[in-house]
């Protein structure tokens, strides 16, 4: 059996570097010039642009590994769309999480009728296939949401078992989730088209998510030692094992 290609191969610095500098743009609200610059003060002269092809080439495949290694999703969701201006048209940006704050989807799309709920909940529960210790008839024993109606029209036809609730209160985790994302828009003065923000943000969340513990609710010890363990698997997953 033959050995997989090493993403890695004729780039000029080494896999931890470039796995390095990856983390720094998805974890801080830096640019690429930012970034460009924190390394320079450190000896290494790359440019802003080689950083962008490599979030670009590196960055979803990250993702992809934070993704697979997150525990098993909890049994309450909580669901909701805030609008993004894309070259001056409105959109609208979905998201799940649960009840310990991590991320399980999003999706940009143009509208939030039924339809656009029914395509957001369909690939959120395509995506937990993919995630271990997930059974595949896994459903969510409660769904969060705001009183959109949309939502119920999607839970009634493809989550018909699941308790709803909805309320503007209940919905609070989901709707908190949305700040750092409006940093990150804020800092690249808007994104330039649907795509992009797809892109960047299924990327973003679960590298930022992944280093991003609910901490007020742990101890200091619990929280280095959380934070240890997140950066072993992503040096297992970035470093050694592309670089192998």
């Amino acid at each position: 059996m033959s050995k997989a290609p090493n993403p890695h191969h004729r780039h000029r610095f080494p896999a931890e570097l470039i796995s390095h500098a990856v983390w720094l743009y998805h974890i801080f609200s830096l640019s690429f010039r930012d970034v460009e610059l924190l390394l320079a003060e450190r000896g290494v002269i790359v440019s802003y642009e080689s950083l962008r092809q490599w979030c670009l080439k590196f960055g979803a495949s990250f993702a992809d590994k934070m993704r697979r290694r997150r525990p098993k999703p909890g049994d309450k969701w909580h669901l909701d769309e805030v609008f993004i201006r894309i070259k001056g048209e409105l959109h609208f940006l979905w998201r799940a999480v649960d009840q310990d704050g991590v991320v399980l989807d999003i999706l940009v799309q143009s509208r939030r009728d039924a339809g656009a709920a029914k395509r957001f909940f369909k690939r959120l529960l395509k995506d937990l296939e993919y995630v271990p210790r997930v059974d595949l008839e896994y459903v969510p024993r409660v769904l969060s949401t705001d009183k959109l109606g949309s939502y119920g029209v999607a839970q009634r036809e493809l989550l018909p078992t699941v308790e709803p609730r909805k309320s503007r209160y209940l919905n609070n985790r989901a709707e908190n989730s949305h700040r750092p994302t409006r940093r990150r828009e804020r800092q690249m003065q808007r994104f330039k088209s649907s795509s992009q923000a797809q892109g960047f943000l299924s990327v973003h969340w679960f590298i930022h998510g992944h280093f991003r513990p609910r901490r007020h609710r742990m101890t200091a010890a619990n929280y280095r030692d959380s934070r240890a363990a997140a950066f072993r698997v992503w040096r297992e997953e970035t470093c050694a094992r592309m670089a192998a």
